[in-house]
């Protein structure tokens, strides 16, 4: 593998990582699309060939994700069937290599006991923290090696402070960027810059780590991402519900026509704080109140905390159906809310006044970052955890944003009756109140 033939297309950093990654633990960090993950994978495929005989194994957030991100990837640049997103594992000349989903500190428990000449991580940074100890001692093979691709995330995260920043451990890191992968489209690449900024920007695009800290959504502007009215009548609604006893219950209503621009937005809230009244209602009240807020809406689904289950319970004893668990992934959310809303595609009208409110008053709780763990402070959430609840679950593609930048571009020129080659949204002073 000294000489890699240049029709494989890859740059002068995805080479040295593949040539020289010869240390026990190999990371590759950096930018989202930089080419890391493809550059593991050859890697891969050069250690099922020539590393010492043993077992090797492929680890992802979940199995599903592993599959998309690496497995399939890495067998088709090979030319060869993939297993099944159910398979437990694969062969690569003659090698045996387990496959792990491994959302949860329970997954340590399936490789205990295994015995591995190398293992490739992919997303290092959400792998869990009791699983990766686990791993240390499973790689016992005599020259064992790890690889794994990460973005970046806190400075106090353990992978930078165990690993990244430990000398004593047989370490190299290889640090990526966009200009790293060769086969992103320049227009792409200047997209994606814009989509991000704060501090997803300085992760994912500049690849630093830093810490959490202010706002949640810092960018967030009256003058830009509030309308004075909805666009047009909804082809159709989706309600988050952020469902409280003692604190407050939130309903927003969020409409969606994907011709036009803005194509979602945030058209009505509900808001009872029952530390402000005195007085708790009851689930079968907060329900009539759910019945008379989407009474003449085309409401196509309503997301729940998964935690209500009382609510929902009598939701559906009083005939509205149309109610499903949440998905309640905070920083996937918030980072999918953060990039409808910076690109534009998401707006919130005037009279939807704590949604607006909440948005200056949503923070980064310092403390737990300090210690390693991202989240927010769990107060002024409520319309913010609702706006999530229905954003991040409705819209969300786990194969892929259903809405892309380019998606983004094409909605906007067609409701503008700009020509296709536009340059991307917000570009141009004056466009949306800049």
């Amino acid at each position: 593998m000294d000489e890699i033939p240049s029709f494989f297309g890859i740059s002068a950093k995805q080479r040295d990582f593949v040539v020289n990654s010869d240390a026990r633990y190999n990371l590759l960090v950096g930018s989202v699309r930089s080419g890391k993950t493809f550059a593991e994978n050859i890697r891969v495929a050069r250690a099922a060939r020539e590393s010492p005989a043993g077992d090797g194994m492929l680890i992802g957030v979940s199995r599903e994700s592993l599959q998309r991100n690496m497995v399939k990837p890495l067998c088709d640049w090979l030319c060869i069937p993939a297993p099944t997103s159910k398979a437990s594992s694969m062969n690569l000349w003659g090698r045996h290599i387990h496959l792990l989903g491994a959302p949860d500190e329970r997954a340590q428990d399936k490789i205990t006991g295994s015995t591995l000449a190398w293992a490739a991580i992919d997303e290092l940074t959400l792998i869990p923290y009791g699983l990766f100890k686990m791993l240390q001692s499973r790689l016992s093979v005599r020259d064992a090696q790890l690889f794994a691709g990460t973005n970046p995330d806190s400075p106090f995260h353990w992978v930078k402070k165990e690993l990244i920043d430990n000398d004593k451990i047989d370490l190299k890191v290889w640090n990526f960027n966009l200009e790293d992968n060769p086969s992103l489209d320049a227009k792409f690449v200047e997209n994606i810059k814009k989509e991000y900024s704060g501090i997803w920007y300085q992760r994912y695009i500049e690849g630093k780590w830093v810490l959490a800290e202010g706002a949640v959504y810092p960018f967030f502007d009256y003058d830009i991402h509030v309308i004075n009215h909805p666009p047009t009548f909804a082809k159709e609604y989706i309600v988050g519900v952020d469902y409280g006893t003692t604190n407050p219950c939130v309903f927003v209503l969020i409409g969606i026509d994907r011709t036009q621009f803005p194509n979602i937005w945030c058209e009505k809230e509900y808001v009872y704080d029952s530390s402000q009244t005195n007085r708790q209602k009851s689930d079968s009240e907060y329900v009539d109140d759910l019945a008379s807020f989407i009474n003449g809406y085309n409401v196509k689904a309503i997301y729940v905390d998964p935690s209500a289950t009382s609510f929902k319970v009598e939701c559906r004893k009083q005939g509205i159906s149309q109610v499903f668990d949440a998905e309640n992934d905070v920083l996937n959310g918030i980072r999918y809310q953060y990039k409808l809303l910076l690109n534009g595609t998401y707006k919130v009208c005037k009279n939807c006044t704590r949604t607006i409110e909440e948005y200056g008053n949503y923070l980064w709780n310092k403390k737990q970052a300090e210690n390693g763990k991202e989240e927010p402070l769990k107060r002024h959430d409520h319309t913010k955890d609702a706006e999530r609840y229905a954003l991040f679950t409705h819209l969300f593609d786990k194969d892929g944003q259903r809405l892309t930048a380019n998606d983004i571009d094409k909605i906007y020129n067609k409701a503008y009756g700009f020509q296709d080659d536009l340059p991307y949204p917000f570009r141009q002073p004056g466009q949306f109140g800049r």
